[in-house]
C-alpha cells in the first residue's frame, strides 16, 4: 500500500469552460505527499508532493481530507477507456 500524508486541509479551486465539451467545470485540488518507491522497490528518500482532485458535497463545496496519515485505497486503480491502468486517488485513514 502507498502511504500518503496530508499536511493541510486547504484546497485550490480551478474553474472554466472545457475546450472540447464547452461545458463549465469546477474542480478543487488538495496538496498531499506520497511516500513512493524507486524503480528497484526501495523507499524514496523523501515524500513526493502532488495534487489530487477532492470530492464535493451536495452543494458543490470541497470535501478535503483532514491532516493525517492515509493509504491509497485499492479502488483508486482502474482500467481506463483505452485499456490502460489509471489512478483516481481515494484515500483511507491509516491504522
Amino acid at each position: 500500500m502507498i502511504k500518503v500524508t496530508v499536511a493541510s486541509a486547504e484546497t485550490r479551486q480551478m474553474q472554466g469552460i472545457g475546450k472540447s465539451s464547452g461545458k463549465a467545470y469546477n474542480l478543487f485540488f488538495q496538496t498531499v505527499y506520497a511516500h513512493t518507491l524507486d524503480k528497484s522497490g526501495q523507499p524514496a528518500p523523501f515524500p513526493e508532493k502532488l495534487e489530487i482532485i477532492v470530492d464535493k458535497d451536495e452543494v458543490g463545496n470541497p470535501k478535503p481530507y483532514q491532516p493525517g496519515a492515509y493509504l491509497l485505497h485499492p479502488a483508486s486503480i482502474y482500467v481506463d477507456r483505452n485499456g490502460s491502468f489509471a489512478v483516481a486517488p481515494k484515500l483511507v485513514l491509516a491504522k
